[in-house]
């Protein structure tokens, strides 16, 4: 839940830029919350990663078998080879897997 909470948060922060409404982003929440599958996770290992909530995010990552984590911040993810996982930019993810030539 405070995964959601972050992104909600974010996503809120650019109104202007998206053109959506509070209730739009409310309404995309809702269904991706409402469509995902769930994961619990544990907190075995952490902290791992220097930022808590990129932690959270590696966590969910590795419990979750999502590989690779895409972000604009692969930096903050040093050494999360270690899981099995990898950090590309959302540029390289759409070039790797064919959405962009």
């Amino acid at each position: 839940m405070p995964l959601v909470k972050e992104y909600e948060a974010t996503a809120k922060k650019h109104l202007r830029a998206t053109g959506l409404s509070v209730s739009d982003i409310d309404a995309i929440i809702d269904y991706i919350c409402d469509v995902a599958k769930h994961y619990k996770i544990y907190y075995l290992w952490r902290p791992f990663l220097s930022d808590p909530k990129d932690d959270m995010v590696l966590e969910l990552a590795a419990v979750s078998n999502a590989n690779p984590i895409v972000t604009y911040n692969g930096a903050d993810f040093k050494g999360i080879e270690k899981f099995g996982l990898r950090a590309i930019k959302p540029g390289d993810f759409l070039e790797e897997i064919g959405e962009l030539s």
